[in-house]
C-alpha cells in the first residue's frame, strides 16, 4: 500500500518523534474520522509498504532532528514530500516560516533526498488585500525563481470556502475567484512555470483550467514512487473516498483531524486553530494512535495490507 502522512494533519512538523517510533515499531493505529470507534491497525513494514507520502507546511523540525532516519528509511521505503510554499503573511499562516526559511529548508531537501523527492504546494490560492492578483504573480515567480532547482512539480488549488473555513475566515478580506478569473491567473501562473521549467497541475480544480494548460495533480503519485523505487511498477487504484476531481492514487492516511498547529485560517483539517491546540497537546508520542487512546469500547480492525509493487516480468 502507498501511505499518507498525512492529509489530516503536519507530521513532519509536529509528530516526527512519534512517527519514527510508529516505523520502529512497525504499525501505528488509526481511528476512524467518520465511525470514532473503530480504530485500524495499519502495518507499516517494507513488504505491505510500497512508499510514503509526507504532507507539511514546515519538514524542517523532522529534516533538521531526524535526517539519520530518514536516510534509513529511504533505503526501505521509499518517499516524497508535498511541501507547501504560499509566502502568505502571519495573518493568514500565524505558525508558518516566512518564505525565505521554507525555501531554505525546501532546498536542503532536495540537495539531500533529490529533486523528485519534494513536489512544491502552492495552495490554496487566497485573493485578499494583500494578496491580489498581481501580488499572486508576483510572488509565485519569487517563489519559482527560488525553488527552480530544487523540484520539477508545483500543485496549485482554489480556496474552498467549507464552512470551518468561512468561520475562522471571517474577519479577513477575501474574494472567492470566478471560473474566468481563476483560467485567468491559472494561465499567468502557467506562463511563469513554464519559463522556469516546472510541469504546473492543478488539485481538485475543474477540467477547464486544462485550456490554461494545466495538468490534473496526482499529488499521491504512483508513478513519482515507481521512479524512486527505480522503476518498479505499482498496481494501484484510484482513491475513491477522495474528492470527484481528486487524481490521487489509493493510499491509507495515518494522521488525525484537528491536530495541526500551524494555525492556518483556511485549513479544512481543523474545527479551529484553538481547538487543534488544545488536542495535539494530549498527543503522546508513545501511543500507537496519535491523538488519544484506546478505550474499551473501541473496535480494533486488522488493515487488509498488500504490496502494490507488480512483480511480472515484462516480456519484452
Amino acid at each position: 500500500m502507498l501511505i499518507s502522512a498525512s492529509r489530516r494533519t503536519d507530521i513532519p512538523a509536529f509528530y516526527s518523534e512519534w512517527f519514527f517510533r510508529r516505523m520502529r515499531a512497525g504499525f501505528v493505529l488509526v481511528r476512524n474520522p467518520v465511525d470514532s470507534r473503530t480504530v485500524h491497525r495499519v502495518e507499516l513494514t517494507p513488504d505491505v509498504v510500497d512508499g510514503i507520502v509526507f504532507w507539511s507546511k514546515n519538514p524542517a523540525p523532522m529534516f533538521t532532528a531526524y535526517v539519520s532516519e530518514l536516510r534509513q528509511l529511504r533505503e526501505r521505503i521509499p518517499f516524497y514530500f508535498q511541501f507547501t510554499v504560499n509566502g502568505y503573511d502571519p495573518e493568514l499562516e500565524p505558525e508558518v516560516p516566512d518564505r525565505e526559511q521554507l525555501c531554505a529548508t525546501f532546498a536542503a531537501l532536495a540537495k539531500e533526498f533529490g529533486r523528485n523527492a519534494v513536489v512544491w504546494r502552492y495552495d490554496p490560492i487566497i485573493l485578499t488585500e494583500r494578496s491580489s492578483f498581481s501580488e499572486q504573480i508576483r510572488n509565485f515567480t519569487f517563489l519559482a525563481e527560488k525553488l527552480v532547482s530544487s523540484t520539477d512539480e508545483c500543485v496549485i488549488s482554489f480556496l474552498d470556502l467549507y464552512r470551518k473555513t468561512a468561520r475562522n475566515m471571517r474577519h479577513i478580506h477575501f474574494t472567492l475567484p470566478t471560473a474566468a478569473q481563476q483560467l485567468e491567473l491559472a494561465a499567468a501562473l502557467t506562463a511563469v512555470a513554464k519559463k522556469y521549467g516546472i510541469t504546473l497541475n492543478a488539485c481538485c480544480e475543474t477540467p477547464e483550467l486544462a485550456h490554461a494548460g494545466i495538468g490534473q495533480a496526482r499529488c499521491i503519485d504512483p508513478e513519482r514512487i515507481s521512479r524512486l523505487r527505480g522503476g518498479e511498477r505499482l498496481t494501484v487504484g484510484k482513491d475513491r473516498n477522495q474528492r470527484p476531481n481528486c487524481g490521487c492514487a489509493a493510499a491509507i492516511d495515518i494522521g488525525a483531524y484537528n491536530t495541526c498547529r500551524h494555525g492556518c485560517l483556511y485549513c479544512y483539517a481543523n474545527a479551529s486553530p484553538a481547538s487543534a491546540m488544545r488536542q495535539s497537546s494530549q498527543c503522546d508520542p508513545a501511543s500507537p494512535l496519535l491523538s488519544g487512546t484506546l478505550s474499551p469500547d473501541d473496535r480494533l480492525v486488522e488493515q487488509r495490507m498488500t504490496s502494490l509493487v507488480d512483480r511480472q516480468l515484462p516480456l519484452f
